[in-house]
């Protein structure tokens, strides 16, 4: 899309609301990443194509009325620059791959279920197939999609719907807290160097309602998600093998998010993180203010990976607990988007052992060393 025709549509969208006012705001159509630029909404919801990574993670907790047990849930959408066919005209030029994780974790059977979606796109904002929207929030991949609009009672509100083997979930996602910038003010380090970053926002304590099919039957469903949504063209250090994050709901309608990046000696190469109080007070942490220590693991069958499945984490926030609710959880996708990661449904306690929060851990570069 040129320029002009995407300042156009913006402009008729009415797509030019300030997270914060002021002069500084960069124009609505730039998806540099770099410290001080001003996100603007609803447009930073959707993609940057400039941009050489980009990705939609959704994850959550779900209650079903008359089931036992939680059911957890991640839908994720990337979006990655090829760098080919830049000057070709053509809708089949791949210039964009658009790939999908979709996976459901079954508490009380004991069941984790996986599927992905992977496609060219060329950057054609009229391709029905695939598609990812510069406008707002609207991925596209066949028959999955997520999409953010402003349908719901509230506002606007998220709307995700994939299906894999012996799982299908039509879900809503209603923020009821407004965006969480992480890093200084969206802008993340993720490495020693100012280059080594992301803008970063995230959206925690989502209301979430729709069904969920395991196995052919069907269930309403109500519970609490997470929406983070990253952009960067120099996420990770050369020396960075992969990584360990959590995202936790607060019982008390806080948001805690941790990460470490690791070398391939396990030694730490970058920290940070944030917490939200229900209140909206925030505060982001350093590389010197969080600290994961590993317990109990558990080895994978289907990839020889061993991941700690319990971990101790410290912040500024006190010491926490995260514990894997299953310690099955892994999704290997080496048949088709070619990753390997650990992602699943965990609890957060307190040093007393009471649960305070739950979420999602996410580990990689267990199996091999992370490329983006």
């Amino acid at each position: 899309m040129s320029p002009r025709r995407r300042a156009a549509l913006l402009a008729a969208a009415g797509l030019a609301i300030d997270v914060r006012a002021g002069p500084s705001a960069t124009p609505a159509d730039d998806g540099a990443v770099r410290r001080g630029r001003t996100l603007v909404f609803p447009r930073d919801h959707g993609a940057h194509t400039t941009s050489r990574i980009e990705w939609w993670y959704t994850t959550g907790w779900l209650r079903a009325a008359g089931r036992e047990g939680l059911i957890g849930f991640q839908v994720t959408f990337f979006r990655s620059r090829t760098g080919l066919a830049e000057t070709l005209q053509s809708r089949f030029a791949p210039r964009q791959l658009l790939f999908a994780h979709a996976a459901v974790t079954d508490v009380a059977a004991g069941r984790h279920v996986h599927a992905d979606r992977v496609a060219r796109w060329s950057g054609d904002t009229a391709a029905l197939r695939a598609v990812a929207s510069s406008a707002d929030t609207h991925v596209v991949l066949d028959d999955w999609h997520l999409e953010r609009h402003g349908r719901g009672p509230a506002g606007a509100l998220y709307e995700a719907a994939v299906a894999g083997p012996g799982f299908d979930l039509a879900l809503q996602l209603q923020p009821t807290q407004p965006v969480l910038l992480q890093g200084d003010a969206g802008f993340s380090r993720k490495g020693p160097q100012e280059t080594q970053a992301s803008h970063y926002v995230s959206e925690p304590q989502l209301a979430v309602a729709g069904r969920v099919t395991l196995n052919g039957r069907a269930w309403d469903v109500q519970g609490r998600g997470w929406l983070d949504h990253e952009w960067s063209d120099e996420l990770l250090h050369p020396q960075a093998v992969g990584w360990d994050w959590i995202g936790m709901n607060l019982d008390d309608g806080g948001a805690l998010t941790a990460f470490r990046l690791r070398r391939a000696d396990g030694s730490v190469l970058w920290a940070g993180g944030s917490w939200r109080a229900s209140g909206g007070h925030t505060r982001a942490f350093g590389p010197d203010d969080v600290r994961f220590t590993a317990g109990r693991s558990w080895r994978s069958p289907g990839s020889n990976a061993t991941y700690p499945v319990e971990w101790q984490v410290q912040t500024p926030m006190g010491r926490f607990t995260v514990r894997a609710l299953l310690d099955a959880q892994e999704l290997d996708s080496r048949a088709s988007t070619g990753s390997v990661y650990w992602e699943g449904l965990s609890e957060l306690l307190d040093p007393q052992g009471r649960r305070t929060g739950l979420g999602y851990l996410e580990m990689t570069g267990y199996v091999a060393a992370l490329r983006l």
